[in-house]
């Protein structure tokens, strides 16, 4: 049985991760932390991690950037294996991510959902060859309003998967309003559309519930309770399917 430490279990996702763990037999929330106020829980709950006493194989942080510090420091410290799924992570929080994997088992992932990230792999094939053969590449987001960062960290990763594959020549553009000229081929419009000619190849996710991050979370953590200190992401976990 895999013991999971909620972090931030009072918050839309904390629910959403708790209700699905409740469903599974491999898997159980031992303790839930978060400084704000919610319903009765069937585990504990603590205001901090400095107040938790209960033992746990593995921490499922989805909560707010301003918080991340602080989980990853406890993880390394306990040596915890920590799924991160907290977005909008600034380049010294970053740093920090992966100073802490040399401490303890670290997965993180712009998208958590399972979908997403083998999606993110079939678009390097299609950027291989739809790419050379001139097709215009513009990626479109959109997202619930209480979504603060933008373009999101999914998005990024989609344009990150199809530059890699690209070896690195496309330009990102978040704004075209300002530009009057056509557009350059090594370019990745994101947000803005204006591309295409005769012919649209669209690769699309439409993610109907928060639940399938939420899924994915909780997948990612059965897979990391066990590993060793390192930095992970979910082509980890599906590789291991």
């Amino acid at each position: 049985m895999v013991k999971v430490m909620m972090y931030g279990c009072n918050g839309y996702m904390g629910h959403v991760i708790c209700n699905l763990i409740k469903d599974m037999e491999n898997v159980t929330v031992a303790a839930g932390i978060d400084p704000c106020p919610g319903d009765q829980k069937d585990f504990p709950v603590f205001a901090s991690l400095d107040e938790c006493n209960v033992d746990v194989d593995v921490i499922i942080d989805f909560s707010a950037a301003v918080a991340v510090d602080g989980v990853l420091d406890y993880a390394a410290a306990k040596k915890i294996p920590l799924v991160e799924c907290t977005t909008d992570l600034s380049e010294e929080q970053l740093a920090h991510l992966e100073e802490a994997s040399k401490q303890t088992a670290i997965l993180r992932s712009a998208n958590m959902s399972l979908g997403v990230n083998t999606l993110l792999e079939m678009v390097k094939t299609a950027a291989k060859i739809l790419g050379e053969a001139g097709f215009d590449i513009d990626i479109v987001e959109k997202h619930h309003r209480r979504k603060l960062d933008a373009p999101s960290g999914t998005a990024l990763a989609f344009a990150d998967s199809i530059n890699e594959a690209a070896d690195g020549k496309y330009n990102y553009v978040f704004d075209r309003s300002e530009r009057r000229m056509q557009r350059p081929q090594d370019e990745i419009g994101i947000s803005a559309v204006r591309g295409g000619t005769d012919e649209v190849i669209e690769f699309k996710h439409t993610a109907y519930s928060r639940a399938v991050f939420g899924k994915g979370a909780v997948e990612a953590a059965v897979y990391l309770a066990d590993k060793p200190a390192g930095l992970y992401d979910m082509k980890d976990v599906i590789s291991a399917k």
